[in-house]
């Protein structure tokens, strides 16, 4: 194995990052903070007692805020002494006073991930985007036939985006390596996590992710759904199998930590799943709602460890599976199971970060249950956004049953705005933005795949 040099594109590259930087801080001028703009380094992970963090600044710190990123906007480092102490003005909350700007709709939209059909920007998509309001998009390799078509539907739905919402959009995919792969051809394979695991090398598997984050920063995309951190313990196992790092709870671990790190150091948001563990299952959730029979001390002694060890190190955003767990919920699959969510990751795992359901059109949520009580459920239960990957039906009908729950009471406006809140301020973190893709320099960084890989 190589390690990867700097190369004649480490100018070029940096400036196209700074550039990013630059422009996600003026498109979300009211939005973030004036930290929001700073240089690489330095915070911390959604729930991270310390962590190695993104180009961005920590999502648990606020700075002043200005409708356009300045010098003059930093706050003095604090009050001037006096005999009498006075508490100093805390700096005012940009994000808080844009959620109370934000109508129900708009807020019920940030709580929606959709796929779309086709390789273009359409009517369903549009509407999508301008009735529904949603806070983002998951493309599938059906939707990505070549770089130059991929650039076109990103920047168009980029731009129908900014000509409607203040708020830009998640643009996300599944980029594992091995199988499980959406971008265009043109680029070097990358191996799967389980030829990765074999290697056992955190050097080697945190350029991988550097790399896949590199590709898709090119395209504007922003968030990637991996890398996968359930511990490969069931050889019957019909969907995970070579997408885990491999079947030591230690060793899932230590790589998954490496890849995440390395999406993040290329300004991507790392989502690790299958939350908690969808390693020792024999039915496909795509097709089946998999059962785990394990109590809380099996799962902290293996499934729980991965993910445990990601949140230690900064992990902001973490993907829900579609598991029964009836040890811990008879009732809700994991996905939907404030016993899981709220109980489990969020109090026991410390998480604060953003929670992501699973594809909420899967089999294991579509044979079982309906899909708009699920999607409520889910806010409930303490996830912040259901992921409806296919069916333009389905996407509405979920919107539709959120924004009935927001109206009812159901879905209280307390935890609306939980939700939205963690949700724009990762965005803010990461520096989402709308601005029209540049384009990946595929040349560039398939000779860096090679030379990574070399024997």
């Amino acid at each position: 194995m190589t390690k990867l040099n700097p190369t004649n594109h480490t100018y070029k590259r940096n400036a196209a990052r700074a550039w990013r930087r630059a422009a996600g801080c003026v498109l979300l001028a009211g939005l973030l903070a004036a930290g929001g703009c700073g240089p690489k380094g330095g915070g911390q992970g959604a729930g991270a007692a310390s962590a190695s963090p993104p180009p961005v600044s920590s999502p648990g710190t606020t700075a002043s805020v200005t409708s356009t990123p300045s010098a003059a906007s930093t706050p003095p480092a604090g009050p001037t002494p006096t005999a009498a102490a006075v508490s100093p003005t805390p700096p005012p909350d940009a994000i808080r006073e844009k959620l109370r700007a934000m109508t129900r709709e708009e807020k019920v939209g940030q709580l929606v991930l959709v796929g779309m059909d086709g390789r273009e920007t359409n009517a369903q998509t549009k509407e999508l985007i301008r009735t529904y309001k949603v806070g983002g998009f998951i493309f599938f390799k059906v939707n990505l036939t070549g770089t130059d078509q991929a650039l076109r539907l990103f920047t168009s739905l980029k731009d129908t985006n900014r000509a409607s919402s203040s708020i830009p959009l998640w643009m996300s995919v599944d980029e594992e390596g091995g199988r499980v792969t959406r971008l265009p051809d043109e680029f070097e394979k990358f191996p799967s996590m389980g030829s990765l695991g074999k290697k056992n090398s955190s050097d080697l598997t945190r350029q991988v992710g550097k790399l896949i984050g590199r590709e898709l920063a090119g395209f504007g995309l922003n968030t990637d759904f991996a890398p996968v951190l359930d511990v490969n313990s069931n050889p019957d196992n019909p969907v995970i199998g070579d997408r885990s790092f491999g079947s030591s709870a230690e060793r899932v671990s230590r790589l998954g930590v490496a890849e995440m790190k390395g999406l993040q150091s290329e300004g991507i948001l790392s989502v690790v799943k299958h939350f908690p563990g969808h390693g020792d299952t024999s039915v496909d959730s795509h097709i089946g709602l998999p059962v785990v029979p394990y109590d809380m001390d099996r799962l902290k002694k293996l499934e729980l460890v991965p993910f445990a060890e990601a949140v230690k190190n900064g992990a902001d955003a973490v993907m829900v599976a579609h598991l029964l767990l009836p040890k811990l919920d008879s009732k809700h699959p994991a996905s939907f199971s404030k016993a899981v969510i709220t109980d489990v990751l969020r109090k026991q795992l410390g998480f604060g970060g953003v929670v992501f359901t699973d594809d909420m059109t899967m089999g294991a949520v579509v044979k079982n249950y309906s899909i708009g009580q699920a999607a409520v459920q889910a806010i409930l239960a303490g996830g912040d956004i259901v992921l409806v990957g296919h069916d333009f039906e389905k996407q509405t009908t979920v919107i539709q049953a959120l924004r009935k729950a927001a109206a009812d009471g159901t879905l209280s406006e307390e935890r609306l705005d939980e939700s939205v809140y963690r949700i724009l301020k990762l965005k803010a973190k990461y520096g989402v933005t709308d601005a029209r893709p540049s384009g990946p320099d595929v040349k560039a960084i398939n000779a860096d795949i090679r030379k990574l890989l070399a024997p």
